[in-house]
């Protein structure tokens, strides 16, 4: 399913990975006001698949050509993953970030990156990111070291709003942002490319729950909920987000993980849940 989804994702140039967390008044979570919105650019950085095995000719082929040019060796027997950053895929998911927060009025965009380290890759991205914030004075920007982000996010989150990053950072940063808010079941995502869209909960599948009708189907709904956001469909959309707050906050037709008591007997399943959320509406 992973795998599937990466190669889905490629295919569409889906170069946008848009992961909302926002906070639902029943859920069980560590804070009770986030509204944060991860923008996570989906087909470079480690995750673009250049990876070269330890011990193969490739490897040893990549680790001289390095070698011979760089003061800094590298073991033979070492395995080669390459951080690819380019200045259109850059600009891109930056100015995604910026429409976003435009088109949903949101006030500030962080650039969230490690340039202290990695000085020409995410130094590129943060080069990238400030020339594009002086295209959108309606919209504050500011960046942040990617360590320091996180210990930010769990001090004072109302701090921040729209998050952008490259791929393994978002990745990462996303999970946290779902942790504060209660967890991958409240999890939505969105896959965005220029012609396409895909959207999918956070978590991705749980084959040991399949047929089991136990599975929160909260991150689905909110995912579906994002997509007629994409569609245009602003009430439909507000709707069904409101219909899901409602069942959530009353607690009563919940799946176990979402009541407050964790009481599996009285859980609603899956279908039960989306029963009543489709009274709701």
């Amino acid at each position: 399913f992973r795998s599937v989804n990466v190669a889905l994702r490629q295919e569409l140039e889906a170069y946008a990975n848009l992961r909302p967390g926002k906070t639902i008044k029943g859920v069980q979570s560590t804070f009770s006001d986030v509204d944060l919105v991860v923008v996570r650019e989906n087909l470079e950085d480690l995750y673009a698949g250049v990876e070269f095995d330890t011990g193969t000719d490739e490897a040893h082929e990549v680790i001289d050509a390095i070698n011979a040019r760089s003061k800094k060796q590298i073991a033979q027997d070492a395995a080669i993953s390459v951080k690819m950053i380019t200045p259109e895929g850059s600009r891109r998911i930056v100015k995604f970030a910026f429409e976003y927060a435009r088109a949903n009025k949101r006030r500030l965009v962080t650039a969230v990156h490690k340039a202290n380290i990695m000085k020409f890759s995410d130094g590129l991205f943060l080069k990238i990111a400030q020339e594009v914030a002086e295209e959108y004075p309606d919209i504050e920007f500011n960046d942040r070291i990617v360590d320091n982000m996180c210990m930010q996010l769990m001090q004072k989150p109302d701090q921040y709003d729209v998050l952008v990053m490259p791929n393994l950072y978002g990745d990462i940063v996303s999970d946290l942002v779902a942790g504060m808010v209660g967890g991958l079941g409240v999890a939505p995502g969105g896959n965005i490319g220029r012609d396409a869209a895909v959207f999918e909960p956070i978590h991705g599948s749980a084959p040991s729950h399949a047929g089991k009708n136990v599975a929160n189907p909260t991150a689905m709904l909110l995912s579906g909920v994002m997509m007629l956001r994409h569609l245009g469909e602003q009430d439909a959309a507000e709707r069904v987000e409101a219909a899901v707050a409602k069942v959530i906050g009353e607690g009563e037709k919940v799946t176990y993980d979402l009541r407050a008591d964790r009481n599996q007997s009285k859980a609603a399943g899956t279908s039960d849940m989306a029963d009543a959320i489709i009274a709701a509406l």
